[in-house]
């Protein structure tokens, strides 16, 4: 009776503190403690008008500049559905960040939530994927910058070029995160000048149907001109759908610095809300005027878009200006890269799901360990840029995209997740909140997963599809090797 007695007493404690984890039905329960742990040695160092300007600039990379330029030659004019579609998966995107995000701000980011919401393998796979996408990025950053030094220096080695701009903006990431938010303000300012300035251009001549160069003028034949308006067929506009995604690749990085930003939960839904109108002008519309400005035909894979149109202008030094404004935001899209790789790393070391050397904090609150380790890859673009620079960009922008899908992928099913949650009354959904979800998540993840087929049918994609079944194994063996770890007793900062 006395062991009975002793074994009623103990299941009893052990549903008491059962129920101190999961609160009754209908009693929301406050976020994890977790997430306070993987904000632990960050300083809230971003101003309101950083957080902006992150999200502004993440939203204006070297996709939309340089990439614009062979997606035109790949698809022409019906380039601008590509745009539009695409668009409207990346703002549903942003809006399920958002919520998350309203729920707990967390340097971690999605990271966390996939954690919390979908299970601890979610937040390993998807925050190894998101540090591809950056690492990948970073390169074609880099391999950017060697191809824009080369409008005013020809000869200047590119790789050389790709490697002293890495050098700079180590040095910027590594000495304090208000350095980086600073640098990335002015970074998006300039972008956003130049292409709010070509959009009044590129309006003004349409509309007065000014002539552009010695035999085009701006008008919307353009559009239909030069074998219609889809004159390689619906299927290359299909094809063309994934370097798109890549191209607004960076828009979910806002999420990342709601750790350290001041007033979160004031500046992230206007932030967040901003990359509707951003979308639409800055993508849609500026391709939408650089197909009736000029005819697509004009358009070649080695100079920018915008380049082009202010050289036809004949403007003097207008073709300059552009392409330091082009050049910037190469620095700018790399710079980011190397700020948030730093955060992610840091949260999954902190779970023993990365090297412990990546976990580790500067005096200056800087993840410095992450940083370095996302750098030594950006070393490795530069190799790539030295010994095959004409192929340097075309496979770090395919491999990187597979890092953008899954990362979209991971917000879309972890606000289904919350919701759920919030459902059974066990979390409390914020105000601002993912429109008509769920439906709206199934919606663009089944879009993703037909951009992840078509990439199969691409051979510019080749490079993608043969590093998805690494990946695979990759990921799969290294959470074997995690679970066997723990199984054994190591601690999860241990790895």
């Amino acid at each position: 009776m006395e062991i009975a007695q002793a074994a009623r007493e103990e299941a009893g404690l052990a549903l008491d503190a059962a129920r101190a984890v999961r609160p009754p039905l209908g009693m929301p329960r406050e976020p994890p403690d977790e997430f306070e742990d993987e904000d632990e040695g960050y300083h809230k160092s971003l101003k309101p008008r950083h957080v902006q300007m992150i999200a502004m600039g993440g939203a204006i990379g070297v996709g939309l500049f340089l990439g614009t330029s062979q997606r035109l030659h790949n698809a022409g004019p019906a380039l601008v559905v590509a745009y539009a579609v695409a668009g409207v998966a990346a703002f549903f995107v942003m809006r399920a960040l958002g919520e998350l995000v309203l729920y707990k701000p967390t340097a971690g980011s999605f990271v966390a939530y996939a954690r919390d919401f979908i299970g601890d393998w979610a937040g390993f796979a998807s925050g190894w994927m998101y540090w591809l996408n950056w690492a990948m990025t970073g390169v074609a950053e880099i391999t950017a910058v060697g191809i824009y030094v080369h409008y005013w220096a020809p000869r200047f080695p590119q790789w050389l070029s790709a490697l002293l701009a890495l050098a700079v903006l180590l040095s910027v990431n590594l000495v304090s995160v208000r350095l980086f938010g600073e640098l990335e303000f002015w970074f998006a300012l300039l972008k956003v000048a130049a292409i709010l300035a070509f959009l009044v251009v590129g309006i003004v001549l349409v509309a007065t149907h000014a002539g552009v160069g010695p035999t085009y003028h701006a008008e919307l034949p353009n559009l239909m001109d030069h074998g219609g308006f889809l004159p390689r067929g619906l299927w290359a506009v299909l094809l063309s759908l994934q370097s798109v995604i890549f191209a607004y690749a960076a828009i979910e990085m806002v999420g990342i610095s709601a750790g350290e930003a001041q007033e979160p939960r004031t500046v992230m839904p206007r932030a967040i809300n901003g990359v509707v109108w951003r979308i639409a002008l800055f993508y849609v519309g500026a391709v939408f005027l650089l197909v009736v400005v000029l005819p697509w035909v004009v358009y070649t894979p080695e100079e920018s878009p915008f380049v082009t149109v202010f050289t036809y202008l004949n403007v003097p030094g207008i073709g300059g200006i552009m392409n330091l404004v082009v050049l910037t935001a190469a620095l700018s899209s790399c710079n980011s890269g190397l700020y948030s790789t730093g955060r992610i790393l840091r949260s999954l070391s902190q779970r023993g799901e990365a090297p412990a050397f990546t976990g580790r904090m500067s005096s200056h609150h800087v993840p410095y360990g992450g940083i370095l380790f996302t750098s030594v890859v950006y070393v490795a673009g530069v190799a790539l840029n030295a010994f095959l620079p004409h192929k340097a960009f075309e496979i770090a922008t395919s491999v990187a995209s597979l890092g953008v899908l899954t990362t979209w992928a991971t917000l879309l099913y972890a606000q289904i997740r919350f919701r759920r949650a919030a459902e059974r009354g066990e979390v409390r959904r914020p105000d601002y909140r993912m429109p008509g979800s769920p439906y709206t998540n199934w919606a663009t993840l089944g879009f993703l997963l037909l951009v992840l087929v078509l990439m199969v049918f691409d051979g510019e994609q080749k490079w993608a599809v043969a590093a998805i079944p690494f990946l695979v194994v990759f990921l799969l063996a290294g959470w074997k090797l995690i679970n066997r770890r723990r199984a054994g007793g190591v601690l999860s900062s241990e790895v």
